[in-house]
C-alpha cells in the first residue's frame, strides 16, 4: 500500500516562530524550545547574536511524525541517521534516507514525513541570527536534500547541543551551544563540498589527498594531479578551487608547510633538514616560502613558538 501524499504547502499565512510537529515524544526522543526571553537574549548578545538555536530535538523510529509549513522565520536541518522519510519542497518530492542531511532557508514552504514502514530517526534543529544565511550558503548546496553519511561527529554535537534542556537557561551554557552550532554548521559544510554531485566526471577527493600527502616529501605537478582525476588541467584546476577555495599546488604547499611546521616542533631536526624532508632542496626558497604562509621564518617559528 502507497504512504498517503503530504500535504502541499502554502505560502499564504506566515507563521511566526519554529513551530514544531505535536508527534508523540517517546521516552527516548528529544523535543526543546528555546524560551522567548532567551531567543530575545541570544539575538542581541555580541557572542550568540550571529548563531542561535530556537528549537531542537532527536525522534527516534518517529512512526507517525509529519509536518506542514506555509512559512517559518528561522533555517531548519533535519539529519537522518536511520530509517526514511519524504520532504516536499519548491513543488518536488525528495526522499530522504540514513545519513540525508535537509537543509531549508527561512520563509520556505515545505512539508515532510516519517515512512510509514521504516519511520526515520533524525536529528533536528531550527536556528537563526545574523550569520544564518551566511552559513546556509557556505554549504553550497545545490539540492535541499543531500547524503554525507552517519558521520559520528555530526552526532556528538546535536547530542551535545541537546544538553541545553538541562540547562536551566543559563546564558553561559548557551554561548557554548552557539558556539558548537557553527562548528556543526561549518563541518556539514566541508561534508557536503566532499559529497556534492558535480557536473561532468566526479573527483575523488580523498584519494587526492591521499596522494597528496604520499607525495609531501617530494613534488607533484598540475599534470599528475589531473590525470589521476581524468580531467584536463583546466577543468581540474575549476573543480578544484571549487572544492578547496585553492589553487592545487598552493594547496600542496599548504600542506608541505603544515608538515614543516610540525617538524620543526617536534623534531630538533635543522631548517635545512626540515626543508629536504618537505622536498625543498633549497633551504633559501623554503624559508621565504615559509615565511610567505606563516609571517615567520622557520628559525622565528621555532624560537617564538606559544604554548
Amino acid at each position: 500500500m502507497e504512504p498517503s501524499p503530504l500535504p502541499q504547502a502554502d505560502l499564504t499565512a506566515p507563521e511566526p516562530g519554529p513551530q514544531t510537529s505535536d508527534w508523540p515524544l517517546s521516552l527516548d526522543g528529544v523535543r526543546f524550545l528555546t524560551p522567548h526571553f532567551m531567543v530575545e537574549q541570544l539575538a542581541r548578545h555580541p557572542l550568540t547574536e550571529g548563531l542561535y538555536p530556537t528549537a531542537m530535538g532527536y525522534y527516534p523510529q518517529a512512526k507517525g511524525h509529519r509536518m506542514q509549513r506555509r512559512r517559518h522565520n528561522d533555517y531548519l536541518l533535519i539529519y537522518c541517521i536511520d530509517g526514511k522519510g519524504t520532504l516536499v519542497c519548491d513543488d518536488r518530492s525528495y526522499q530522504v534516507g540514513q545519513g540525508d542531511i535537509v537543509l531549508l532557508p527561512k520563509d520556505h514552504a515545505h512539508a515532510y514525513r516519517a515512512d510509514d514502514k521504516e519511520p526515520w530517526t533524525i536529528y533536528w534543529l531550527h536556528y537563526n541570527g545574523r550569520l544564518a544565511g551566511n552559513f546556509y550558503l557556505h554549504t553550497q548546496m545545490t539540492t535541499p536534500v543531500l547524503n554525507i553519511g552517519v558521520q559520528p561527529r555530526v552526532v556528538r554535537i546535536f547530542d551535545g547541543l541537546s544538553e541545553l534542556r538541562r540547562s536551566a537557561y543559563q546564558l553561559a551554557e548557551f554561548v557554548q551551544g552557539c558556539h558548537q552550532m557553527q562548528a556543526l554548521l561549518s563541518y556539514i559544510a566541508l561534508l557536503v563540498r566532499q559529497k556534492q554531485p558535480q557536473s561532468g566526471k566526479s573527483m575523488d577527493w580523498e584519494r587526492l589527498r591521499a596522494m597528496m600527502q604520499e607525495r609531501v616529501h617530494g613534488n607533484l605537478n598540475l599534470d599528475e594531479l589531473a590525470a589521476a582525476s581524468n580531467l584536463s588541467k583546466y577543468h581540474f584546476i575549476k573543480k578544484f578551487k571549487s572544492w578547496s577555495g585553492q589553487a592545487p599546488i598552493q594547496y600542496f604547499i599548504n600542506m608541505k608547510i603544515q608538515r614543516a611546521c610540525y617538524l620543526l616542533d617536534s623534531t630538533t631536526k635543522s631548517v635545512k633538514q626540515v626543508a629536504a624532508a618537505v622536498g625543498y632542496n633549497d633551504a633559501y626558497y623554503f624559508s621565504r616560502l615559509f615565511k610567505k604562509t606563516m609571517g615567520v621564518s622557520p628559525s622565528e617559528y621555532r624560537t617564538h613558538r606559544r604554548s
